[in-house]
């Protein structure tokens, strides 16, 4: 069995079974990137053949709040299946997410496909049918959120759930890197951000997935739905926990998510 069946295949069990396991780095110090992505599609066919379908891409890590946190430096990138997307309200145990974390997001969803290299943030927007407030429920495979670069692209970007708000708005008539988002737990004040902080533009930071995953030739296709990327720092979440983001440009609240946990 090659590196990318085996970790896939651990790496799947461990989602499976909802446990962790000791980071890939440690296992196998010689893996480099491209191995990493290569076990995070393998990670992800496992997930395919058993019923999943892939709805979309996502991008991981991109501010600096969350690289900080996590020591990453570096972007990462991931894919989502249908059996990701939740509603609303995230059921933690049905969900089998082991240590989840709440990152408030401006999610594309595209009309027309994306092929890199060479996207510009010109294009993104041109083949963005709409933009929506979005919360991403991160969730990691690696004991601990023990991650480098290495185990969160292979543990596919380190992604749980995720959830769209009902607003859906027309990024070409928004100043997409001004866009303020304020964020609340529990009804108390969390964190606020602002789109710049994904790449300067969520509309550049989506233009890096498609050329990066391009090299590796794998598009955004019609239909996709794209995380673009944290605007603040992720928050631990656990039962009971209730996060709401507004979405505005400074005068106008444009949208919002709702994230609750049970």
């Amino acid at each position: 069995m090659n590196k990318a069946a085996h970790f896939g295949q651990e790496l799947y069990s461990a989602l499976r079974a909802r446990r962790t396991v000791t980071p890939l780095i440690e296992q196998d110090p010689a893996l480099t990137i491209d191995d990493a992505y290569a076990i995070s599609l393998d990670f992800l066919s496992r997930r395919v053949r058993d019923g999943e379908k892939i709805v979309g891409k996502k991008i991981g890590v991109t501010s600096k709040a969350v690289q900080d946190m996590l020591g990453v430096h570096q972007p990462d990138f991931g894919f989502l299946t249908d059996a990701m997307f939740v509603e609303g309200v995230i059921d933690i145990d049905a969900k089998a997410l082991i240590a989840p974390r709440a990152e408030a997001e401006i999610a594309f969803i595209l009309k027309d496909g994306l092929n890199g290299p060479g996207v510009t943030a010109a294009d993104v927007l041109a083949a963005t049918e709409s933009i929506a407030p979005c919360f991403e429920i991160v969730d990691s495979r690696i004991t601990d959120w023990k991650i480098g670069i290495i185990d969160t692209v292979a543990d596919n970007a380190s992604c749980g759930v995720y959830v769209l708000g009902e607003q859906r708005l027309d990024p070409r008539g928004l100043d997409l890197p001004n866009l303020h988002v304020a964020v609340s737990k529990n009804g108390a004040p969390l964190s606020e951000g602002y789109g710049h902080a994904v790449q300067g533009d969520p509309a550049q930071a989506v233009a890096w997935l498609a050329n990066t995953l391009g090299a590796y030739g794998v598009t955004l296709d019609a239909g996709d739905v794209i995380l673009s990327g944290s605007l603040v720092p992720l928050a631990p979440a656990q039962k009971g926990d209730c996060f709401e983001m507004i979405l505005g440009d400074g005068e106008r609240t444009l949208g919002q998510c709702v994230a609750r946990f049970m």
